[in-house]
């Protein structure tokens, strides 16, 4: 049975992580990585302690990370940390 990942077009790794960054699911290039989640779950505390006199909405919902190649989309919801590695071509 195929993973709601696996539907995601150009999709080539996906990770799933508790608030804390414990890896709760994984696949493709991101399988069981969790120097990565650990990089994105600082990434994601980061946004929590930006200055609110600067940006008045306290975090993000939505984090991208792109290189020439592949992007990194970083979505939170329900208190998880839902992350999706994508090919990536400037025609996307």
């Amino acid at each position: 049975m195929p993973t709601s990942f696996e539907r995601i077009p150009d999709q080539i790794g996906y990770l799933v992580l508790t608030e804390d960054g414990a890896v709760l699911a994984s696949g493709g290039d991101l399988e069981n990585n969790e120097a990565k989640a650990n990089i994105i779950t600082g990434l994601v505390n980061l946004t929590e302690n930006i200055d609110p006199k600067v940006f008045p909405q306290n975090g993000c919902k939505r984090i991208s990370i792109v290189y020439d190649d592949f992007s990194y989309t970083i979505c939170l919801s329900n208190k998880k940390i839902y992350v999706v590695k994508r090919r990536f071509s400037a025609g996307n």
